[in-house]
């Protein structure tokens, strides 16, 4: 557990909370029992719930995963009341981490963001998470205009790969995204004992934060599946010339097939005492296959 009180706000931050970090939460602070519990259970969703001592929030934070590449939901519990800020994380939120660090080593920043209300902190901590976001949307870009460079670069197979993991992660930053607009939503109600009014206007503001975000995310989901489009259908186009040359390879080494298993079904091969045999059979071949050709051309086949 680490502490940073500034005159009567205090921030409690719980990194991977454990079994004597409750026992310290239900000793030291009139916290429902419902709160205590969801603090400390992993939830998919975000919610928030007012209870008659605190207000009980949980959010989903995009983290980026290096290994996998790609976008993991980072849950954060939130326990706000009249003169504390209680957060919880199990996952390394750097974001948090650096700005609870930078606040505790500088008073200046104290009296910035901790000399009002824990709303007034909250909203500082989310706005942090959410500008974090931009940056990896910027990320996610630059890795779609490398796409496209090499897709018409005739890298079709080895783009096909590095498609599915951008597309993975544009579809789990949306997953983690969208749902964090409803909680934001409730902390602009008229009912939150625990959200002063004149905070409220700020918290409309990151609404607006998720949106442009959320935008941003659905031009790049579009721009995925577009250029996952134009991919497929250059690997198609490729794969059709292929099978046309193998085609059109098997159409003209046929009759010549033919004609060396008709010799071979022969008991007196034509030419065969012949000293220029061999090369006599491999000029009627070759007037064959020329042949073969000329009837392509003229019907237009290749």
């Amino acid at each position: 557990m680490k502490r940073i009180q500034f005159e009567n706000l205090t921030w409690l931050n719980f990194e991977n909370p454990s079994a004597d970090n409750i026992v310290y939460l239900q000793e030291n602070f009139k916290i429902h029992p419902l709160a205590i519990d969801e603090f400390i259970t992993p939830t998919i969703r975000p919610r928030a719930t007012q209870y008659k001592n605190c207000l009980f929030l949980t959010v989903h934070i995009p983290l980026f995963d290096t290994k996998t590449r790609t976008t993991y939901p980072g849950e954060l519990d939130i326990v706000l009341t009249k003169d504390h800020l209680i957060t919880g994380h199990k996952e390394k939120i750097h974001q948090l981490t650096d700005f609870f660090r930078d606040l505790a080593e500088s008073p200046k920043l104290q009296k910035k963001h901790m000399a009002k209300s824990p709303a007034h902190l909250l909203h500082q901590i989310l706005s942090i998470l959410l500008d974090s976001c931009f940056p990896r949307l910027d990320h996610i870009h630059e890795n779609l205009l490398e796409i496209e460079t090499q897709v018409f670069n005739g890298q079709e197979k080895e783009m096909v790969f590095e498609i599915s993991v951008v597309k993975r992660d544009i579809l789990n930053f949306r997953r983690t995204l969208k749902p964090q607009r409803s909680v934001l939503e409730s902390l602009t109600q008229k009912d939150m004992p625990f959200v002063p009014e004149d905070i409220k206007p700020y918290f409309f503001d990151l609404i607006g934060t998720n949106i442009r975000l959320w935008n941003s995310l659905e031009s790049n989901k579009e721009t995925i599946e577009s250029l996952e489009e134009t991919n497929n259908s250059l690997l198609s186009n490729k794969l059709n010339l292929t099978m046309k040359v193998l085609t059109i390879f098997s159409a003209i080494m046929l009759p010549m097939t033919v004609y060396s298993n008709v010799l071979a079904m022969s008991a007196d091969i034509p030419f065969g005492k012949n000293p220029y045999g061999f090369w006599i059979h491999m000029v009627i071949m070759g007037i064959i296959s020329l042949f073969t050709i000329s009837v392509f051309k003229a019907r237009k086949w290749f």
